[in-house]
């Protein structure tokens, strides 16, 4: 009886807490379904994970599952020679990318749960590959972490590449929080900085540093899931899963320290405290941090004149919820929240196509993209 009843007062904090406006910022509004229509692009897709649109319009699409999708013409192809991966808990195929001169090197990034190197299980690792017909060549690792852990959290995996074509990436903590995230000679928890063929930049933060992951940019992350780069400032954005309250948006910079999880604007699971701190010197405060958690996936800028009242808001997708999530900010204050696509499943991913639209991968259905009403 007494676990019943600590469960039902769970609950109840939970939803009591459900429709209050979370500390920092507005509470997040309805859609406004006669501002524009969801189309679909892509159907019959389960958990599409990443998407990069290639030069040709055409899309290539990431199943957790391990396929690589290429949808062309109304056609979906599988592409052979993939990276092996550990499709099990939230590891598989992840993120993709293309390397900024794909016209002239045809280079493709991914981010992956790979059971390659020391110990049973897997942890994140990063690759390269050239797509030749329905065919991945080619195929380099360029950063795996270590070691594996058959733990099935927290691989993070965003990637992109900076304006001076240095290539960033996530890795979550792994679910060893007390270990990886604020030892810097450890995988996991941390924003890492390479060149786009694997070597480490010289002027990397802890290159000198004895023992620690030369790769490593900035730490003290938990499970970074969307990442952009700022089209105005050229920063490096990400945010990450808090536990029960917490997610973040955090402004990476190098060498810092963003706290997980010496602080934390979360609990744990259970209701309980895992730490009283919500700041601490030496310690990054988050531009943004959402209370409830909505479990954000996916991040994107709007930056095309189809949606003028949009341009400079963010887009989040929420995996709680179910919802696309777009934020306005004025300076680094966040004004409004907005729901823009909700209903209709899981927000794994959002990108900004060529064309201009909004493109967003709800899992159990496939790709969408948000066309606005004519005026």
């Amino acid at each position: 009886m007494k676990s019943l009843f600590l469960s039902l007062l769970m609950v109840s904090l939970y939803v009591a807490c459900m429709g209050q406006t979370p500390p920092n910022g507005p509470e997040v509004t309805e859609p406004q379904w006669d501002q524009y229509t969801i189309e679909p692009v892509v159907e019959g897709l389960k958990l599409p994970w990443g998407m990069a649109f290639l030069p040709d319009g055409s899309l290539l699409i990431t199943e957790r599952s391990g396929e690589l999708i290429h949808f062309k013409n109304g056609k979906k192809t599988e592409i052979s020679g993939v990276p092996k991966v550990r499709a099990k808990g939230q590891g598989g195929l992840l993120d993709i990318a293309l390397h900024p001169q794909y016209a002239s090197n045809g280079w493709i990034y991914f981010s992956y749960s790979s059971e390659e190197g020391p110990g049973s299980g897997a942890h994140t690792a990063i690759s390269r590959a050239k797509l030749q017909g329905t065919r991945l060549t080619d195929l380099e690792v360029l950063y795996k972490a270590t070691p594996n852990t058959e733990k099935g959290q927290h691989y993070g995996s965003r990637i992109v590449f900076d304006g001076d074509g240095y290539l960033f990436f996530t890795i979550g903590e792994r679910g060893a929080r007390d270990e990886n995230p604020q030892d810097i000679t450890r995988d996991g928890g941390k924003v890492y900085r390479l060149h786009d063929d694997g070597k480490i930049p010289t002027d990397n933060p802890f290159v000198t540093t004895a023992g620690a992951k030369k790769a490593i940019y900035s730490y003290g992350h938990r499970n970074p899931q969307g990442m952009i780069v700022h089209p105005k400032t050229g920063e490096i954005w990400v945010h990450e899963h808090g536990p029960r309250g917490g997610d973040e948006i955090n402004v990476v910079k190098k060498a810092a320290n963003y706290g997980w999880p010496v602080i934390s604007y979360g609990i744990n699971y259970n209701g309980t405290t895992f730490t009283e701190e919500t700041a601490k010197p030496g310690m990054e405060q988050p531009l943004y941090y959402w209370v409830p958690s909505i479990a954000p996936s996916g991040f994107a800028v709007v930056t095309s004149d189809r949606y003028p009242a949009w341009k400079g808001d963010l887009l989040v997708g929420s995996l709680s919820f179910a919802y696309l999530e777009k934020l306005t900010l004025e300076g680094s204050t966040v004004t409004k929240r907005e729901k823009i696509i909700d209903g209709m499943g899981r927000v794994r991913n959002v990108v900004m196509g060529p064309d201009g639209y909004i493109y967003a991968g709800i899992e159990g259905k496939g790709i969408v993209r948000l066309v606005p009403s004519a005026n």
